[in-house]
């Protein structure tokens, strides 16, 4: 462990319980700025592969039919 890590978990030792929530809520947003790009990128490509699959429509026409029944009658 470097000194600095040290001297971190000496000063995370001496703080009260109540306040150690805060303290990791920063050190998670700060973990959240060092994230890969890449992988972020992957990440919303593939949300979107999903959204994209969710679509249960095989025939665009045949439902537009039946929308229009539906509203029109015949």
């Amino acid at each position: 462990m470097t000194a600095l890590r040290q001297s971190a978990m000496m000063e995370l030792e001496k703080l009260p319980e109540d306040k150690l929530g805060f303290i990791l809520q920063i050190m998670q947003g700060l973990n959240g700025l060092y994230t890969d790009p890449q992988s972020e990128r992957k990440e919303a490509f593939a949300r979107l592969e999903q959204l994209r699959r969710k679509g249960t429509v095989t025939d665009d026409e045949a439902e537009l039919a039946s929308y229009r029944e539906e509203k029109y009658g015949n």
